[in-house]
This record gives structure tokens, C-alpha cells and sequence, in this order.
């Protein structure tokens, strides 16, 4: 359950709330929208419900955030996850289509680029803000960049938190109505039989790994190190990947409440008077990268849940639970997330760099 934050936000009607009053609150909020979720059929209701219900209750001023541990912990499940439907194919994958992969990833990059350069020149935000905030992913390394260099680093939080919200809620829209008729995940099975030696596998890996990927400081480490050790171990059959329902649904709501719980009074009031420019910023590289789906749809014949997912701008853990929770290719999807996610690492903060010194020169030609 999420622990208490430092008290000195701004007042809400939760306020006043003692701390496991408001994890209770948060815990029956969670379950509720995500049964509602759920009822309409949308992928991935385990972690948009526990999503928007740490929003609701952070803003309506609850003090709670998750500790460190148990996030470090659900990434780990989320790698493993994604180790145990990834097989040989994902290599042949990549390997078969590397030109197409590193161009609409690049286009993605490049395009984010522009975007936040241009709010930094229209003065939408202060200073460089825009450009470290529009970053499609690699959030945490962006956010001490920003730091780095004078941004505001409260707004690009918001900016990437608020950015992963949308495109949650968007692929998992996408998946609802672009699925042909018929098609559906299978049926939930919450307590299935285990089998001890696999599950005993599955969590020295995820905890061994976790803990290399900490340790190694390796961005997103916590999950990454698990995900490609548990990769490579499951396609090689060293070892079987197995992962009850139950500990997922803990995973997801645990990463959800990471998530909505980051959107806190004091960084929404802050952002608030640029919120439409910053929404409508988010919206413009989202149906981008739609257009960039629709690339893969008519070149290599993916069906289009499938490239919208894996062309969705950021947010790779959500993006892996939506894609495992619904009837699309995971290898595919993973495969091209994660080209992004280390081409974000290796050329976000350069780029990123580069448009924030040019944005600061174009302010100091102003002043």
C-alpha cells in the first residue's frame, strides 16, 4: 500500500484524512473503476483503474506515494512478463525489418523534438521546459536533465506522467474498438495451478535481476535487467516463465498507483495555465504516431492494434500490460518499444540537449 508524503501540498478535501484512511479510499476507488473498466471491455483495467484512481485521490488531496520497493518490485514482474511472450521471433523480427524499425522510431524522436522546441519558442512554457517534458520516454533521465540545465523540473514531470496517462487510455481505446469481433483475450484465471519449480524461477529472476538492473544503475533497470536476462534464459529453455494472475494484478495496480499518484495539487496548479497547449501537444504526437502505425499496417501487413501499440509514444511498462492483455503480437509490439526506449536513452538527452541550448539562444536573441 502507498506510504504518506511530505504534508506541506496544497490542502484538499482528503487532506485532513488520516494516511490508511486514504489508502483504503484509494484501494476501493482502484477496484471500482477498474470493475467499470473493465464492464466495457477496455485492455489493461488492472492498471488504468488503479491509473486514475491514484489521480483522483492525489488531487483531491491525499498525501500517498508508493515506496520504492514495491515499484521496484512490480517493475521486475512487468519484465519477466514481457521475457516470458517474447521468443526467437523477436530477434528475426528486428533483424528483418531493422531499417523500418530504427526510421519510425527516429521519426518519433525527432518529432517529439520539434514539438517541445516549438512550445520553448512560443513561450508556452518556461524556459526549456517543453523540450525535456515532450521526450517520448527515458522520463526519469530527462527530468534530472532538465534539473541540469534550469527547466522546470515539476513540469516536466507533469508533462511525462500526463503523456503515459494519454497514451494508456488511448491504446487501450484503440485495442477496444479496433479488435475485430469475436477476437478477445482469454478469460481471466486468478488462482490457476502453479507450478513450484517454474514459479521459484520466475521470482529469482525477477528479484535477482531487479536487483542487478538497481545495482548496475542501468536506466528502468528494474525492469530491463529482468526482461532481457529472462529473454534470453526462456528462449534458450533454461528456465519457464510462470506468473499467477493475482501477482499481476498487484504488479499493475502498483505501477498505476505510481503513476496517478505523481499527479499531486501543487505540479497541476502549476501547470495549469499551459495544460491546453501541453494536451494538445500530447494529442499531436499521438495521432503521429497513429500515422506511423498505419506505415506499418501497409508495409508489413501488422493488423493495426498491433502497430498502434507498438508505435505508441512512451510509457513501455503500460504499453506491455495493454499488449499482454490483449489479442495482439507481443513480440512485435515489445520489439519495436524497446528499440525505442534505448534510441530515447542514447539519443533523447543528446537531442534534447541540443533543441534546449538553441531554445536559450532564441530567449536570449528575445531579451
Amino acid at each position: 500500500m502507498p506510504e504518506a508524503s511530505n504534508p506541506a501540498t496544497p490542502r484538499g478535501p482528503l487532506a485532513a484524512v488520516h494516511p490508511k484512511g486514504q489508502g483504503a479510499l484509494l484501494l476501493l476507488v482502484s477496484v471500482l473503476l477498474a470493475a467499470l473498466i473493465e464492464s466495457f471491455g477496455i485492455p489493461a483495467a488492472l492498471l488504468l483503474g488503479p491509473l486514475l484512481g491514484g489521480i483522483l485521490i492525489s488531487l483531491g488531496g491525499g498525501r500517498l506515494r508508493v515506496p520504492r520497493l514495491p515499484y521496484l518490485a512490480a517493475q521486475s514482474i512487468v519484465g519477466c512478463l514481457i521475457a516470458g511472450v517474447i521468443t526467437g521471433d523477436i530477434v528475426r523480427t528486428f533483424l528483418d525489418n531493422w531499417l523500418l524499425f530504427l526510421a519510425l522510431v527516429s521519426a518519433v524522436i525527432v518529432a517529439s523534438g520539434i514539438l517541445g522546441w516549438a512550445m520553448s519558442r512560443w513561450s508556452v512554457l518556461p524556459g526549456t521546459t517543453a523540450v525535456w517534458g515532450s521526450s517520448p520516454g527515458a522520463a526519469s533521465a530527462m527530468m534530472l536533465m532538465a534539473d541540469a540545465f534550469g527547466a522546470d523540473a515539476q513540469l516536466v514531470a507533469f508533462m511525462q506522467y500526463l503523456r503515459v496517462v494519454f497514451v494508456a487510455l488511448a491504446a487501450s481505446v484503440m485495442a477496444r474498438f479496433l479488435i475485430p469481433a469475436g477476437v478477445s483475450a482469454p478469460p481471466i484465471v486468478w488462482f490457476p495451478p502453479i507450478e513450484p519449480v517454474a514459479f521459484g524461477e520466475t521470482l529469482a529472476l525477477a528479484a535477482i535481476g531487479g536487483w542487478a538492473g538497481v545495482r548496475l544503475k542501468i536506466p528502468a533497470g528494474a525492469m530491463l535487467a529482468p526482461m532481457l536476462a529472462g529473454t534470453v534464459l526462456h528462449v534458450a529453455g533454461v528456465i519457464q516463465i510462470e506468473l499467477p494472475e493475482w501477482l499481476l494484478a498487484i504488479s499493475y495496480a502498483i505501477l498505476g498507483w505510481n503513476i496517478g499518484l505523481g499527479f499531486t495539487r501543487r505540479i497541476v496548479l502549476h501547470a495549469l495555465r499551459a495544460l491546453p497547449q501541453i494536451v494538445g501537444s500530447i494529442i499531436l504526437l499521438i495521432a503521429f504516431c497513429g500515422g506511423l502505425a498505419f506505415v506499418l499496417v501497409a508495409v508489413l501487413g501488422v493488423d493495426p492494434v498491433t502497430a498502434y501499440l507498438a508505435t505508441s509514444p512512451g510509457g513501455m511498462d503500460s504499453v506491455a500490460i495493454i499488449a499482454a492483455s490483449t489479442p495482439v503480437d507481443v513480440p512485435f509490439v515489445m520489439a519495436l518499444q524497446t528499440v525505442r526506449f534505448l534510441l530515447v536513452l542514447l539519443l533523447g538527452p543528446w537531442l534534447a540537449r541540443a533543441l534546449a541550448i538553441a531554445a536559450g539562444a532564441r530567449e536570449g536573441e528575445k531579451g
